[in-house]
């Protein structure tokens, strides 16, 4: 990659810009000040100094956000804020979610630049599961778990999938499903005369969800975190 590349996929200014820093000496590859902006770099083993400053270069970026109400699950939109409009991170460009949220769901949300790692996540093949805070403006019944587990009409193309519901108390409940159906938790419970008065997502496969994620908030995901994820490239 050339340098003047390297540095703008990092975010530090425009190419011409990143061609002045070059030119004024300010960057170093390998201790080694270079004054050319072409220079060819390899991003995965060269060590890049800008004033003073090593540069880690990442392939592929992934973040856990706790999705806010009233944002919206997009990398751009003319109307409504989205999720990638509240991060404020470098490099943002690339990055998107994977999978949707509606605009009053809060809740867990990966965001990345690696578009196979989505695929897999997102591909029905895989039976990724999805868990979810429910709350209703009635009462959950203990005869819908067998209904949830069975799979039922919700107006679409299929019956669903078997779903797990855990009843926490007469209208609060957890429901995983491993599909992606449009407006499914909503209209799961919408079969039963119940309407979703607050919808928060806690898990995706492997990622859970971190309890000091203030709405709104991010970070980056563990090593950890990252392998699990990986895993599923790989199955």
């Amino acid at each position: 990659m050339r340098l003047d590349k390297y540095l703008t996929t990092l975010g530090i200014g425009s190419r011409s810009q990143a061609k002045e820093l070059i030119k004024k000496g300010k960057v170093k590859v390998n201790n080694i000040t270079v004054n050319k902006p072409e220079t060819h770099i390899n991003e995965e083993e060269d060590v890049v100094n800008l004033d003073g400053l090593d540069l880690n270069y990442h392939r592929f970026y992934y973040y856990m956000l706790n999705k806010p109400k009233d944002v919206v699950t997009a990398v751009s939109d003319f109307q409504y804020t989205t999720v990638i409009d509240i991060m404020d991170v470098q490099p943002k460009k690339g990055l998107f979610p994977v999978g949707r949220l509606d605009k009053d769901t809060e809740g867990l949300l990966l965001i990345t630049n690696d578009g196979e790692l989505s695929h897999c996540l997102l591909s029905p093949n895989k039976h990724v599961s999805k868990k979810y805070y429910v709350e209703t403006d009635g009462e959950i019944r203990k005869e819908y778990i067998d209904e949830f587990k069975n799979g039922f009409d919700i107006g679409l193309k299929n019956n669903t999938k078997p779903a797990l519901l855990e009843i926490i108390d007469e209208n609060k409940a957890y429901v995983t499903i491993t599909e992606g159906k449009y407006h499914q938790v909503k209209r799961m419970f919408k079969h039963f005369g119940l309407r979703v008065t607050y919808l928060k997502r806690l898990e995706m496969g492997p990622l859970v969800l971190d309890d000091d994620l203030a709405s709104g908030e991010y970070r980056e995901l563990s090593k950890d975190e990252i392998n699990f994820l990986l895993k599923h490239k790989d199955n």
